[in-house]
């Protein structure tokens, strides 16, 4: 949050004698003063939470908030913990940027401080507007980084440096957030609460956040996709939790070479979207055996793992039977911990492992068709082909 922001809310506060605080228009918190006199539950809440419910917004949304030029008072709503309010909307240009609010249930607030308070408001405009404007640029600058044109890249870099945002030389990653089920139009995200040097660009139903880090441990980057994946979360609904993952790429040097990192974050979110046991987060240089998958294009990948045993195995289209295999093999080959994993009796296991080697027409004592079965079970539910399991 720039420091002018607070400065405006604490100058709102001492104007009208009351407690401010100032929401984007998406209802997240910006910036907020001491509250010791009265507080509501939707104050409350958006303090400690750093934003509003659906609900409320709504709610507020339907005085007109979000077109109105000068300052709007709202009722008080006892089922949504609600009081009576001064809306000053935060304008620039015609274009509404945010809210600050102050609870005035009593209407103690001075009508003849208001046109003050609304050139006070004007100036956050004004400031959220250029922040606006930086983020949507960076969010530009972001995207020439993944250009496969070098000189691209490099302009991109000097430019994000020139603004003081990440300098030449710093090690940064890539992290890729994607929705699995998609949806109707790209989920807004607070950046309010993400650092100054984080740069992110939201495509269709996907965020990518640039980061630099200290070093190449990449915990903070793990930490920052909780913390945006969090941000993403409460724009969806609770059961949507589960479908949002976010692949986290391997450090590198420069920001020149951004784009290595972010192939990797999108291949390590292509992952978790198939293979919902690594949710909701993880690395590239911890996907072990997945990695194959930046090795080249799907279908050549597919043509070398899926040979005609597995496919026969695949087209067989017997889920129990591409799920014992694969415990099995996650097992180290070990029948009673297979049985015990799929809470069936050994010889069910012993069974099916017969009629696994009798479809695909490998014999499982022997190691190499036992790696061949492995790889192939693994990397089957990435592999777009007409085999893909399900």
């Amino acid at each position: 949050m720039r420091p002018e922001l607070q400065d405006v809310v604490d100058d709102v506060s001492r104007l009208l004698n009351h407690p401010v605080t100032l929401e984007d228009r998406d209802f997240n918190l910006v910036a907020f003063n001491s509250h010791e006199s009265q507080i509501d539950d939707v104050r409350q809440r958006s303090i400690l939470e750093r934003k509003s419910t659906t609900e409320v917004r709504r709610w507020f949304e339907g005085f007109g908030i979000a077109t109105a030029t000068s300052p709007v008072r709202t009722p008080s709503s006892p089922e949504l913990g609600v009081l009576g309010r001064l809306c000053l909307p935060v304008r620039w240009n015609d274009v509404t940027y945010g809210y600050l609010w102050a609870i005035d249930e009593s209407r103690e607030i001075d009508d003849a401080a208001l046109p003050a308070a609304m050139v006070i408001a004007e100036r956050a405009g004004a400031l959220m507007a250029q922040q606006a404007r930086t983020r949507e640029d960076l969010g530009f600058r972001l995207r020439d980084l993944l250009s496969s044109d070098v000189d691209t890249a490099e302009q991109a870099a000097d430019e994000i440096a020139a603004r003081r945002i990440i300098r030449r030389g710093v090690p940064v990653t890539a992290i890729e957030l994607r929705l699995v089920r998609q949806t109707a139009a790209p989920v807004p995200m607070n950046l309010w609460t993400l650092p100054r040097s984080v740069i992110a660009w939201t495509g269709e139903n996907h965020t990518t956040l640039l980061m630099p880090l200290p070093g190449h441990d990449l915990t903070p980057a793990y930490d920052l996709a909780q913390r945006a994946r969090e941000l993403y979360l409460e724009r969806l609904d609770p059961d949507a939790e589960t479908d949002l993952v976010a692949g986290i790429g391997a450090p590198r040097d420069d920001l020149a070479q951004f784009r290595d990192s972010w192939r990797q974050a999108r291949l390590a979110a292509r992952v978790l979207e198939s293979v919902p046991e690594r949710r909701p987060a993880a690395a590239w240089a911890d996907l072990g055996i997945y990695r194959l998958l930046g090795c080249g294009p799907d279908s050549v990948l597919a043509d070398a793992v899926l040979d005609t045993p597995v496919r026969r195995l695949l087209d067989q289209g017997d889920a129990e039977l591409r799920r014992t295999a694969l415990t099995y093999l996650q097992h180290g080959n070990n029948v009673q911990k297979t049985a015990a994993a799929l809470n069936v009796h050994r010889q069910t296991v012993y069974y099916r492992l017969e009629r696994i080697a009798s479809i695909s027409g490998l014999d499982l004592t022997r190691g190499d068709d036992l790696l061949r079965l492995h790889l192939a079970l693994t990397l089957a539910p990435v592999l777009h082909t007409r085999t893909q399991a399900t």
